[in-house]
């Protein structure tokens, strides 16, 4: 039965600024365009799933200030529902990308997230209910005091936990054992850099890596191995395509489960490469 998704993990605030070119030293430009939207990779791969047309929720911490309504407007747009972690005082933090207009290519400086307390921790009760007909959840390495137990108790329900891998963190050690499909950039190197192998080893049974505009690689725990090509497309807007690249995975995965996870990731790809020929993470959906 198809189910419903998960994102845990990091929403943050992000100002996007198109120029026709970046700035250098003591250099002032004027923006060609100004947007204000919620980011972040978990929070943009939540908003990719319910687009594509799956019930999902947003794990992570949110609060209720200023900062965090644009997190809530953009989410509660979508359709994703809300299951904020933090109290009412906490905001997110604000990330600047400044978008190249004749590449679509972006420099991006990110705010440290503030510290999260887990207001009254992810007891087993609130974990059973989250999980309650989910079809598969999505994790990006951050807010790992929630992402660890609810990826462990996804486990043990035999939902699927897929890792959004950016880039190494601290504790990641502790919530690769519980995950069954991790998808990692290029920058992502594991403590001992053993690539995708060591990756497997590490917990996952489906591992891939995207590079940018090259293919996507993939491997089994069973030995299989491939690539998915990229689609050559006119590029607008490179923000945010790694995060639809596993919002729509997760969609994938809820929808039909891990029998053909290649097939999903090819169906992924496509969805990411149709991003970045529109403006924003999720310009796409409107064109």
């Amino acid at each position: 039965m198809p189910g419903t998704a998960l994102a845990c993990g990091l929403a943050t605030v992000d100002v996007v600024q198109v120029v026709d070119a970046v700035p250098g030293p003591d250099e002032k430009v004027r923006a060609l365009s100004t947007t204000t939207a919620a980011g972040g990779p978990a929070c943009n791969a939540a908003v990719t799933s319910a687009l594509l047309g799956v019930r999902t929720t947003f794990v992570g911490a949110v609060g209720q200030g200023p900062l965090s309504s644009v997190v809530l407007r953009d989410l509660g747009a979508a359709g994703v529902a809300v299951e904020d972690l933090v109290g009412p005082a906490y905001e997110p933090a604000v990330a600047t990308a400044v978008v190249t207009r004749s590449t679509g290519e972006r420099a991006v400086v990110s705010g440290r997230p503030p510290v999260a307390p887990v207001v009254d921790g992810i007891h087993s009760g609130r974990l059973a209910a989250l999980l309650d007909g989910v079809g598969a959840l999505l994790v990006d390495g951050h807010l790992l005091e929630a992402a660890v137990p609810l990826a462990r108790a996804a486990r043990a329900a035999g939902v699927p936990v897929l890792l959004d891998g950016g880039s190494w963190k601290p504790g990641l050690e502790d919530l690769l054992p519980v995950v069954d499909v991790a998808v990692v950039s290029a920058a992502f190197r594991l403590p001992d850099d053993a690539g995708l192998a060591g990756l497997l080893g590490a917990g996952p049974t489906f591992v891939a890596a995207s590079d940018g505009a090259g293919p996507v690689r993939w491997r089994t725990a069973s030995g299989a191995r491939g690539e998915v090509p990229v689609p050559v497309v006119d590029v607008v807007d490179t923000l945010g395509a790694g995060d639809v690249l596993h919002g729509a995975l997760l969609a994938g995965v809820a929808r039909h489960g891990t029998g053909d996870l290649p097939g999903l990731l090819a169906e992924a790809v496509t969805v990411a490469s149709r991003s970045v020929t529109a403006e924003g993470a999720h310009g796409w959906a409107s064109v």
